[in-house]
Formats: C-alpha cells, structure tokens, sequence
C-alpha cells in the first residue's frame, strides 16, 4: 500500500519523469489535488531553480502576528514554520508547520538559522537571530512591521546590547510595548512588500 509520507522523496527522487511543470505540481500538491502531506521546508527544497520557493520561518513563542503571516502566506501560496519550545495550537493546513525544538538556550534561533535559505522571510522580534538570518542572505522583520537590513542592523545590536546592560546594572527599561492595530497594519504591509521584492530579484517564484 502507498504511504503519503512516501511522496515527497518519490517527488524529489522522479521529479524528471513529470510532464507537469514543477510549479503547476507544487500548486496541486498544495491545493490537495495530489498527495495528503504535510511539508517539511527540507522536503519542499531542490537543487533545480524552479524547486527553491520561499519560506516564511516565525519564531513563534513571542510572536503576536501569526494570524498576519497565516494571511499574507495563503494569499501568496507560501509555506509556513513556525519554530517553538513548546507545542501550541497551529492550523492545519498543509502548507503551516510547527516544529518544537529542545528548551535549551537560543535552540529555536539556532534551527531556523540552520534551515534559512537566501529569499527566505524570518519574522521575529529577536535582534541577533535577525543579524544571523540577514547574514544568510533571508530577510528578517519584527512584528511591528521593522525591517532589518544590513544597513540598520548594527545599529539594532548595539542598541539592544546597551539595554542588556542596563538591565544587568539593575535599570529597568521596560520590554516591547503591548502591539497595537497600527503596527499590525505596517507588518502586514512590510511582509507584503518583502515578498513582492523577492519576485522581483528571483525568477521561478510565482
């Protein structure tokens, strides 16, 4: 009996033998007109050009603007992982994963950084996990809509690490502000206009 699991290395290992265009493959598969998988951002990658297609990775245990991502995602048909120290409830669409790593120091950070790919998106609000991502050539946003770049990044760290040091001397500072429906809106903004970038400097992503 075939087993769905099978499906993604039969795709990857016979992709040669479709008549289909890969793009047309992957929109059905998505659609769940074929297969009943689940994909896993290692399972969806290829060495073909037509096989890399963008990923959103949420750091997600702090991250208040799932529901944007899970709207802008769906509209864009692009798959979803979120990476978590513990489990919480995801859709269940196909296209949204949910890995939980180990509660260990930076274990989260360190998977998304070990699975990021160039025209990736990270959306987190974790300054030195978005120095990391940009350093792979993904691009990062915080939930307020901020976009992190190489020209402001540095800036970012510095700030954050003069924080640190406040709150290690005993100042308070005070953590981020409670998100509003404006920032929500720039985010959703941002994200579009980020994905829309993307296309523009890649060809094969549709």
């Amino acid at each position: 009996m075939f087993n769905p699991i099978w499906m993604p290395f039969l795709f990857q290992a016979r992709i040669k033998s479709f008549t289909l265009p890969i793009s047309k493959l992957v929109a059905l598969i998505r659609q769940g007109i074929i297969g009943s998988v689940r994909w896993h951002p290692d399972q969806i990658r290829g060495d073909g050009e037509d096989l890399h297609l963008l990923h959103i990775f949420v750091d997600a245990d702090a991250c208040p603007v799932k529901q944007e991502v899970y709207r802008v995602a769906s509209r864009y048909r692009l798959d979803v992982t979120l990476v978590a120290n513990s489990c919480m409830r995801v859709p269940s669409n196909r296209w949204i994963a949910l890995e939980v790593v180990a509660d260990g120091f930076d274990a989260a950070d360190d998977w998304i950084v070990e699975h990021v790919q160039p025209h990736d998106i990270v959306v987190t609000y974790d300054i030195p996990l978005a120095s990391r991502c940009l350093k792979k050539g993904a691009r990062a946003i915080g939930p307020v809509g901020k976009l992190f770049t190489e020209d402001n990044i540095g800036q970012a760290v510095a700030t954050r690490d003069l924080l640190s040091e406040l709150r290690s001397a005993g100042q308070t500072t005070g953590g981020p502000p409670p998100i509003k429906k404006s920032d929500r809106s720039r985010f959703l903004q941002q994200l579009d206009e980020v994905i829309q970038s993307i296309r523009r400097d890649k060809t094969g992503i549709e």
